[in-house]
This record gives structure tokens, sequence and C-alpha cells, in this order.
């Protein structure tokens, strides 16, 4: 066929055709990868928070190449729940999941979560360790991933005088093993320190398995999405005893309150042993000695320095295959951590210690070096700032996303640590029939207790100042009513809460 013949018509279709295709390529090769570190039980507090007698180099390296978020909060105190709120982008009172068991999928059975936004756009999304919560009955999510979620253990031990050489208690809730029969399985260790290397551990083989990945992944021809989930410094607290030799015991913090709140209500404490006592020795209620809170604070830390040894490895593969620059890097921890203060372990409260967390963002071409912002901020923040870095639809306007998505975009403060963004951040955690909703603004928290569906004069409240009462010492509600009105106010500006999704 002579060319001349065809109309022209055609010929200009098919040069925009081919205009269509070059550009969505040239996009497509131009739009920036995503590593995404998912940190257990991790609080903020290690060198570049201001700890500087914490052994944190890798985490301090990455705080330094992008922008350290200091008012970051979780929207929930406890692993399944904090992790629905990060990977679905929803609040976990707008899920209506508040418990380890329960799966997103059965509040909103269509919800797309973030790997499945970026994997719909063309991205190659793997996961490894742990990112959504597996066990208590809780399972992955395979619609989440392009290829086979990699786990590892939560529980992990190498000294087989921690088991007895038995299944233990929280062995068997994270494997989804005897769940039925759980009191009837003996304890393991709360801490173990071995003689070993750092893949005899789970955060080491995770971190083998992720640079594995890094090499795949400079070799395919399509951006990835890399969820990278560390254990520690979960319990138990098991590390080589290499990280362990890192502290001098003098050196470590002490407690600096042991009492909960002055006038708060009995019901707004936790069990102050509670999951610390599912480990041995632990005594099923309190006191400690002060070895055993010596060593558990120990513990923490040193558990703490491997998980951040196995994160420099991810970093340094990360620099040598070449892809830093073409990689957006958040590191999140899923909630705060108490060591003792108001005489609490681990988390599963609305005070600040559990639910102030750290948030890292490296967005090459966006965030400059070594800054940070004291914006009130939230998990649920993270998936809209992810997808507008990456130059992805807003996930709140899309068709495909069946979920309510609570989170606002961080950009604007990556750009500018200076402009505003919310002015308060939100969080809850139910106690039984009762929901503790909450907002910390830059100088105070206002917690509304009632049962879910209560009318508003069934409300208790608590209110803290952290400008003079730092460590949370009384509950100033009665003290302050205009405060509480003015914050109130705000809580009841927002959806209400929805019943719990069993």
């Amino acid at each position: 066929m002579n060319i001349r013949s065809i109309p022209l018509r055609f010929v200009l279709l098919f040069q925009v055709t081919i205009l269509f295709v070059t550009s969505t390529a040239a996009c497509a090769a131009e739009r920036p990868n995503v590593l995404l570190i998912l940190v257990d039980d991790l609080k903020p507090s290690f060198g570049a928070y201001g700890e500087e007698w914490v052994h944190s180099p890798n985490l301090d390296r990455l705080a330094e190449r992008g922008m350290r978020f200091d008012m970051a909060y979780c929207n929930q105190a406890v692993c399944a729940p904090s992790r629905n709120n990060l990977l679905v982008g929803s609040r976990s009172t707008t899920l209506g999941v508040y418990g380890l068991g329960t799966n997103f999928r059965k509040s909103v059975p269509d919800a797309v979560t973030l790997p499945q936004y970026f994997k719909q756009h063309g991205y190659h999304s793997s996961g490894i360790g742990k990112v959504f919560h597996i066990g208590h009955g809780n399972v992955g999510d395979d619609k989440s991933w392009s290829e086979p979620f990699h786990p590892d253990k939560v529980i992990d031990y190498v000294l087989p005088e921690s088991t007895g050489g038995e299944l233990t208690r929280e062995e068997a809730y994270f494997s989804n093993q005897e769940l039925g029969n759980i009191r009837s399985l003996p304890r393991g260790a709360a801490w173990e320190a071995a003689d070993v290397e750092d893949n005899a551990y789970a955060d080491g083989r995770i971190a083998n398995e992720a640079i594995r990945q890094l090499k795949d992944a400079k070799e395919r021809d399509k951006p990835f999405f890399m969820a990278v989930g560390f254990t520690k410094p979960h319990l138990p607290f098991c590390a080589p005893q290499k990280y362990w030799d890192l502290y001098d015991l003098e050196e470590l913090p002490g407690i600096s309150i042991r009492e909960y709140p002055a006038g708060s209500p009995s019901y707004a404490a936790k069990s102050p042993l509670g999951e610390l006592n599912q480990y041995k020795p632990i005594p099923q209620s309190p006191p400690l000695t002060q070895e055993q809170e010596t060593t558990l604070i120990h513990g923490y830390y040193a558990a703490l320095s491997y998980m951040d040894a196995q994160l420099g490895r991810v970093i340094d593969e990360l620099d040598e295959l070449g892809l830093a620059d073409e990689t957006l890097v958040v590191l999140w921890g899923d909630h705060g951590y108490h060591l003792g203060d108001h005489g609490a372990w681990t988390k599963h409260t609305n005070y600040e210690q559990a639910n102030r967390i750290p948030i890292l963002v490296v967005a090459p071409g966006t965030t400059t070096l070594g800054t940070s912002s004291a914006a009130l901020v939230e998990t649920v923040d993270i998936f809209p700032t992810l997808t507008e870095l990456a130059g992805l639809p807003a996930p709140q306007d899309a068709k495909s996303v069946k979920q309510t998505i609570d989170g606002k975009s961080l950009v604007p403060l990556l750009k500018n640590p200076e402009s505003r963004h919310r002015g308060y951040a939100y969080h809850c955690f139910p106690r039984g029939k009762r929901l503790g909703r909450a907002i910390r603004t830059d100088r105070y928290r206002l917690v509304e207790w009632k049962p879910f569906g209560a009318s508003a004069d069934q409300a208790v409240y608590e209110l803290f100042d952290y400008v003079d009462d730092p460590l949370e010492s009384k509950n100033l509600a009665e003290d302050r009513p205009d405060i509480v009105q003015q914050l109130s106010a705000i809580l009841d500006s927002l959806p209400a809460p929805k019943a719990r999704v069993r």
C-alpha cells in the first residue's frame, strides 16, 4: 500500500498513539521506587531524636538524608490495627477494627491497600518480614503483592533453654497454632543474648531477603514498591550478644514516673505487666525486681541496635546498586512503647509513650538533608504522601479505592517544614465496652472515654498539659474545663467511631 493513499486522519491518529505510548513508558520509567520500612515497637528513642547514648547509627544516617517528624503519632497503639492504619489509610475508628485477630477485609472487603494501589499502577509490589499482622488468628493479604509474601518469625529463639524445646505461648500466637490452647502452653524467655551471627535471628534473614530482592529489582524493567518489616525491638528481646555489649548498664535510663496519672479513671490504665507476663521469668503481677527492670530496658535497646544494623545493610545495598537517588524511603514505627513509665510495659494505652512514633522520609528532589518538622502528623498520612510523591492519582479520588482515606499528604511539609498541616493528631484505644478517643495538640492531649454509641453526657475525660506536666502525672480535666470544651469540639467534629467488627 502506498502511504500517500492512507487518509490523513489515520496518519495523525497513528502519530498520536505513538506519542502516547512513548510518553507513558517514559513516565513509568521516571516514577520513583518505594522502600517502606516498618519497625515493630520502635519508639522515637534513638540518636536522631536526641537520645545520643543509643547505638543507632543507621537510623540516624537515614534521618540525615531527609526529614524527621518529631510529633508523629500512631492511630492506635497495638500492632494489627496500627498496620491497618498505615496500609489501608483508614483510622481504627473508621474501620471498626481494634483488635489483633480481626482482618481489615472483614470491615472493607474490597479495600485497596497501599502496596496493592502501587501494584495497580504498574509497580512490582513485594513484602518481607512483618508487614501486616499475621498471628492471633489474623492472616496476611495476598492481593497486595506481585509475588508471594516472604514472612519470617516474630518470636524467634536460638537457645534451647529459652523454650525448653516446646512450642511457647507467643510462638503459637504469632504462627496461628494451638490458638484454643494458648494458656496451657509454656512461656518462652523474655530476653536472649546468644553468641551467634546476625542471621541466626529473623531480622538478619529479613535483611538478607531485602538485599536479594533489591538486586532483582535492579534488573527489572519497572519500578518497585518494597515493604520490609523488621521485628525488633518487639518482645522477646533476643539479639546477638555483641549488641547487648554495646551498652553500659550505668548509662541506661531510669524510670521517670511509676504511677498512673492522678485523677484518671481506673480503666484508662492497662494491666501493668500485660503482654510482658507471657514471658518467663516475669511474674504475673507487679512488682518486678530491679534486675528484671534493668535487663528489660537493656534488652529493648540491644534489640533496637540489632535491628539498626540490619537496616544499615539494606540501605548500603540500595546505595551500592545505584538506586538511592530514584527511591523514596519511609521508615515508620508502628507505635511507641512503655518501659516502666506509669508502671506499664509495652503498649496498649492512650498515653504519650505508647502513641508517639518515629517517621523518617527520604524523598530525593523533595526533601532537604537533615530537616525536621514539628507538625502533628499521623500514621494514616503516609498512604496519600507516598502516592503523591510517586505521581499517582490521589487515593481518596480513585474509584478503585473503596475504603475511606483518612490521611492528609505530608508533601507540603516535606517541601516546607513550617507549612500548616492538621493542627492535631488523633488516636484511640478501647477498654472493654468503652472507647478512648484522643486528640493530641502541640500542648495538650484530651482523651474522651465512653461506651460505643453512648451520648456525650456519658463521657469521662482525661486532659494532660505537656508544657506544665510532660510526664502526665495528673489528669487536669476538672481543672481546665475550657480546654476540655475546646478539644472535645474537635472530637465531636469527627465521624462517630464505628462499632467493633468481629
